[in-house]
């Protein structure tokens, strides 16, 4: 694996992202409950199989509890080009690695950039994605050592897949209204590579993908009757349902995790992938 970049915490903070020889630091202010803002963080970048290329960004809530909700637009906007490129709009407590790809030509300049900027409670924080050679992610094709590459997810059980940050996002928006159960199916499995897998063969068998839905975008509460379904079913199907609070436009994230053990977290981008889904619910 090429060197990838470690994003220290104090520089995150400061909505900068850190070079890849920083170690990572950890923040020196008390961690609060609620009140604090959000940093965008970027992961790095890698090549796709149809030769663009996919730029990952993640993100910081310095908040115990409280999920920070900032809706597209003038406070959570991308330049140059379209202000929406698939970023969240409600941000989970603390840090939240590759949440979502910003995906650009195979030509794209390297001296170009795309910056996400978020303001909340008065603070501007920004940072930009770039193709600086020494923050390639590389590690999708296979981690160095094991070989271990993300989850393969799909929404359909013969529908197109997807794995990474940027993953893939189902073919078909859902509908549903207001209170309603809409139900949300995905099909997730993995190569079976993860550091863990020995230990859970020892223990009678590998360690399956694990799942984890999330609010992305929407103008109300999403609650999940289960929102880490078990990817057991026929071909690795999960279902699980959401409610929604409000009528509008919604986008909601499932993230697989493989038997590394790595939650969503960590600069190697190995071990997870993203699912993205459209919900229109209506009164």
């Amino acid at each position: 694996m090429r060197s990838t970049p470690i994003v220290a915490a104090a520089l995150v903070c400061a909505g900068v992202a850190a070079s890849p020889v920083q170690a990572q630091v950890q923040p020196l202010a008390p961690i609060r409950e609620s009140g604090q803002t959000v940093s965008p963080a970027y992961e790095g970048w890698y090549k796709n199989p149809d030769g663009t290329i996919s730029m990952s960004f993640g993100y910081f809530n310095r908040n115990a509890k409280e999920v920070v909700e900032v809706p597209i637009g003038p406070n959570n906007f991308f330049t140059p080009g379209p202000a929406d490129r698939g970023q969240p709009a409600s941000f989970q407590t603390r840090r939240h690695w590759g949440v979502f790809a910003v995906t650009v030509p195979a030509d794209w300049p390297v001296r170009d950039k795309v910056t996400w900027t978020l303001v909340i409670r008065g603070d501007t924080l920004r940072v930009p994605g770039h193709l600086r050679p020494n923050w390639e992610i590389d590690a999708l094709k296979g981690e160095a050592g094991s070989g271990n590459t993300p989850p393969v997810l799909k929404f359909a059980a013969d529908g197109k897949s997807g794995a990474g940050p940027g993953g893939i996002t189902a073919a078909a928006s859902l509908t549903g209204t207001v209170g309603a159960p809409v139900e949300l199916n995905v099909w997730a499995t993995d190569d079976g590579k993860g550091r863990s897998t020995i230990a859970g063969m020892a223990r009678g068998g590998a360690i399956p993908v694990t799942l984890r839905w999330f609010k992305h975008t929407g103008p109300g509460e999403v609650t999940f009757t289960n929102p880490a379904p078990p990817a057991s079913g026929p071909g690795g199907l999960a279902t699980t349902t959401a409610r929604f609070g409000a009528p509008g436009e919604y986008v909601v994230r499932v993230r697989a995790n493989d038997a590394s053990g790595v939650a969503g977290a960590g600069h190697a981008q190995c071990c997870w992938s993203n699912g993205f889904v459209k919900i229109t619910v209506t009164p």
